[in-house]
């Protein structure tokens, strides 16, 4: 049996600057395609005050987990994420995955960091 979904929503989207501690601030999202055949993901984000974006693919071999770098433009597909700015992120695959979305926040002297599975 294969788990996952093909559609997943993640609401609560804000990329932090990446402060200057050891352990950089960031944003991330986990796939894992647990089908035997290739993931082709879809990344739409939305904005509070400006255009949907929608030119970001991403892919997952089968049977294998990645993570992907909101702060990393390669992973963004040439798209530069606004830091501090609120955005919703919705996937759509060709393959049923499990997503897991995580936000290391350092901006304050007690570090922040939590994941959360998508909806």
């Amino acid at each position: 049996m294969v788990v996952g979904k093909k559609y997943w929503v993640i609401p609560d989207c804000e990329l932090p600057p990446e402060g200057e501690g050891v352990l950089k601030g960031h944003e991330s999202v986990v796939i894992v395609n647990d089908s035997n055949k290739k993931a082709v993901i879809k990344v739409k984000l939305y904005f509070v005050d400006q255009p949907a974006y929608e030119e970001i693919t991403w892919e997952v071999e089968p049977q294998k987990v990645k993570c992907f770098r909101m702060n990393n433009v390669e992973h963004m597909c040439g798209y530069k994420v606004p830091l501090e700015t609120q955005y919703a992120m919705k996937l759509s695959s060709s393959q049923p995955i499990v997503v897991q979305y995580g936000r290391l926040d350092n901006r304050q002297t007690n570090l922040a960091y939590y994941t959360t599975l998508a909806f």
